[in-house]
């Protein structure tokens, strides 16, 4: 086997034009499998790396368009439905409440129209957000209600200029044209990923007490045991929800399944493309077959010679595969390390995270060097029954 590998070496040594075009199929569609789905895996992990990591355990629900009927009953995201929720569903870790209100920051002649965010206790931290600088509200901050304030990045920078000078400071906050004083006790750092992308917060204690006593949430919080369940939990509490009002009437929301259909779908889009590559495989070992069956042809004589001299049809077999064999595992060589530097350049100039993708890396060097065998298999059996004395004759 040896010897037959090293003799095929000698013979694409001698037929260079011949061997590089049976090698260029191969490199082309190996290269172009490993490019597509790299890039597909790179696509995956810039999307996870921009929702980023927090609050893949969180699943949001907030009210949808209701379709009302005789018999619907409206849905209050009160305190007895959060009590209600941790009766029925299980796998809930915390629930927290949520309001927004329309609002004027401004500090001196800087002003910045924006939406505040009014929280509970401990909701910043559930998402991972970190302070750039200052502190988180406290339990006093949310059941006294204080006129406490934590600003994002953007919007510290947009009032302060130094996001850090921020804390410490007084702005005047107008809401429902009312106008109250708030401490700034905290800046975020950049809010770019995850569901959570405010640029002010304040206590719902103070929003409870000053501007709508006794409020309702316009967005419900659940925190689920673990990631992994929050996809099931999703369907769950828009089960339960249904339930209650007779019709469908919540929006609910889960970053992990978001991220889950984003990779579905991307992954499927590599699939069918590195398909469509792949194609370009089948041609190549199309190529190799008509190129085996030529030089079948062309060496009549030697495999007259090889039959006279005691060579059987296996040995011509293995002969001719591994020629064919070669050619492709050679090909699948450089179509990795060719789709491998391809896909850097394409990642660099595209500023993305590079990510290879062994698995189509080993997947499509063993399909070459299947398709090697599988096209030269035709030429190799013509060349193991051609009659020694024809052979030789010709």
């Amino acid at each position: 086997m040896l010897e037959d590998f090293l003799y095929a070496l000698q013979g694409f040594k001698r037929n260079r034009t011949r061997t590089f075009l049976s090698l260029l199929g191969v490199i082309i569609g190996v290269a172009a499998v490993i490019v597509i789905t790299s890039m597909g895996n790179s696509s995956t992990k810039q999307v996870k790396d921009t929702f980023g990591t927090s609050g893949l355990d969180v699943v949001s629900v907030s009210k949808g368009f209701m379709r009302r009927n005789r018999d619907s009953v409206t849905l209050v995201f009160d305190e007895s439905f959060r009590e209600d929720m941790f009766d029925n569903l299980s796998d809930i870790k915390k629930i927290w409440y949520k309001n927004n209100l329309s609002a004027t920051l401004a500090y001196k002649d800087t002003s910045a129209s924006t939406t505040c965010s009014a929280i509970e206790y401990g909701y910043l931290e559930m998402y991972n957000i970190e302070l750039e600088a200052g502190r988180y509200f406290n339990v006093t901050d949310n059941e006294e209600g204080m006129q406490r304030i934590i600003l994002s990045h953007t919007m510290a920078e947009n009032l302060f200029t130094d996001p850090s000078y921020a804390v410490g400071q007084h702005i005047k906050v107008v809401a429902d044209s009312v106008t109250f004083r708030f401490e700034v006790i905290g800046v975020t750092k950049d809010l770019s990923s995850g569901m959570e992308t405010g640029t002010a917060f304040i206590p719902r204690g103070f929003y409870a007490k000053k501007i709508k006593p006794n409020p309702n949430a316009d967005t419900v919080l659940v925190q689920v045991s673990s990631a992994e369940k929050s996809t099931e939990m999703a369907t769950a509490i828009t089960e339960y929800c249904n339930s209650i009002t007779g019709t469908e009437s919540v929006r609910v929301m889960s970053m992990q399944t978001m991220l889950e259909q984003m990779s579905s779908i991307t992954n499927t889009m590599s699939i069918l493309l590195a398909a469509v590559a792949a194609i370009s495989l089948l041609v190549g070992g199309i190529g190799i077959m008509n190129i085996m069956i030529v030089t079948v042809t062309e060496r009549r004589q030697e495999i007259g010679i090889r039959k006279a001299l005691g060579a059987n049809p296996k040995d011509i077999i293995q002969q001719f595969l591994i020629e064919s064999a070669s050619i492709t595992v050679i090909g699948g060589i450089i179509g990795v390390i060719l789709g491998i530097i391809l896909s850097l350049g394409v990642e660099y100039f595209r500023s993305m995270s590079y990510t290879v993708n062994f698995n189509a890396c080993i997947i499509a060097f063993v399909f070459s060097v299947f398709v090697g065998i599988f096209f030269g298999l035709n030429p190799a059996i013509r060349a193991s029954k051609l009659d020694p004395v024809d052979a030789l004759a010709s």
